[in-house]
Formats: structure tokens, C-alpha cells, sequence
């Protein structure tokens, strides 16, 4: 058991050192625009937005709590949802990429500079996952 546990942390650690850094698009417009513009560009896909986590405001409420007084961004909110058919797609390829569920894109506000963004997936079946993040966030910058 203990050897299980130690090749699962080693895993791990292998694979937080190989984490990409986010694909980060520019926004010419306001937050609340960027985020109306993620929204149906989510929505209109027929896809469900399961939740809208409003991590900057987290962030500004309980900065003082934690003995910070850096303010990380004006705004930021992140889109939680899934693609039932392209999860399938990928999770029948491999289960494990249920690690990768369900799939989010941001959109926050830093310095004045508004950008969407999303995180970006290991190479392989979860191409899928990325390519669908991708058209969302170009239909959304595009608009």
C-alpha cells in the first residue's frame, strides 16, 4: 500500500512539473462584456453551465484573512461545464482523463487588461477538450 502511494505521489509531482501555463487570449472590451460574450458562446453550443465561480471576488474578500493586501485582479470568473459527447469521446479513450472534468474558461480583469483564457490539456485525445475551449474563446473574443 505504501508503495502504491509513494508511485502515485511521484506521478504527481512528474506531472505538476510538466503543468503548461494557460492559453491567455486579449479581450477588447469590458469584464462584463468578456463574460457575456463566454457565456453564449458556451451556451449557444448547447452546452450547460454547471457553475460560475466568482474567484476574484474569493480573492479581494479574503486577501486581509490570509495576510495579503495584493490585489490580484479587478475582476475574475471562471465558467465550469462539460461537453457530454466529447467527454465520452475522450474519458472511452482513456477514464482517467475524467482528472480533466469537467472543463472551465476564465475571464478576469488584471491592471485594466481584460483576457479569457483556459487551461491547456496533455497532448493526445484531450486535443478534443482544447480544440472545442479554443472555438469558444475565439467566438467569444471575436464578438
Amino acid at each position: 500500500m505504501k508503495q502504491t502511494i509513494l508511485a502515485i505521489s511521484l506521478g504527481l509531482a512528474g506531472a505538476a512539473a510538466h503543468a503548461e501555463d494557460p492559453i491567455v487570449v486579449p479581450f477588447d472590451g469590458s469584464f462584463d462584456d468578456a463574460t457575456f460574450a463566454v457565456e453564449s458562446a458556451i451556451v449557444d453550443r448547447g452546452l450547460v453551465i454547471d457553475y460560475v465561480s466568482h474567484v476574484g471576488d474569493m480573492l479581494n474578500r479574503t486577501g486581509t484573512d490570509v495576510g495579503s493586501d495584493t490585489k490580484l485582479f479587478d475582476a475574475a470568473d471562471i465558467f465550469i461545464f462539460c461537453s457530454a459527447v466529447i467527454s465520452r469521446e475522450v474519458m472511452e479513450a482513456d477514464p482517467m482523463n475524467i482528472a480533466h472534468c469537467p472543463y472551465g474558461i476564465f475571464v478576469a480583469e488584471r491592471e485594466g487588461a481584460v483576457m479569457v483564457g483556459y487551461r491547456d490539456y496533455p497532448e493526445g485525445e484531450m486535443a478534443k477538450v482544447e480544440d472545442l475551449l479554443q472555438s469558444i474563446v475565439a467566438e467569444a473574443v471575436e464578438n
